[in-house]
Formats: structure tokens, sequence, C-alpha cells
């Protein structure tokens, strides 16, 4: 299964934002995202989100609850 974990370096070391557990030799994939793009990307996700939670065709959900 693939996760997605926040990190970021400090003294040449990748530290994660949050716990997670992680055996030994668990290969990762790191993709760096220069601070100047990080909002860009961020501002992409939130339009995303917005698209799939924000729209009329749920509403027919909202009448069976």
């Amino acid at each position: 299964m693939l996760k997605t974990l926040w990190a970021t370096v400090r003294q040449g070391k990748i530290e994660l934002l949050e716990s997670a557990e992680l055996s030994e030799g668990t290969r990762v994939l790191v993709t760096l995202l220069p601070d100047d793009e990080t909002e860009f990307w961020l501002q992409a996700s939130q339009t995303s989100l917005d698209a799939v939670w924000d729209n009329a065709e749920d509403d027919v959900y909202a009448q069976l609850l």
C-alpha cells in the first residue's frame, strides 16, 4: 500500500513530521518540493478536493439521512 508522509530535511537527514512505523530497510521514494512551489501544489490539491466534495450531485445522499 502506498502512503504519503510529510517530512523535512534537518542536518542532511529526512525527519518525518508525523509518527509512522517503518520497518528497517523499507524502500521510500522522496519527492523534493521547492519552497516556492509548495503553495502552488497545496492550492492545486485544494481545487481538486473542492470539486470532489463540493458538488450538487451529492445532495441526493443527504436526503437519505
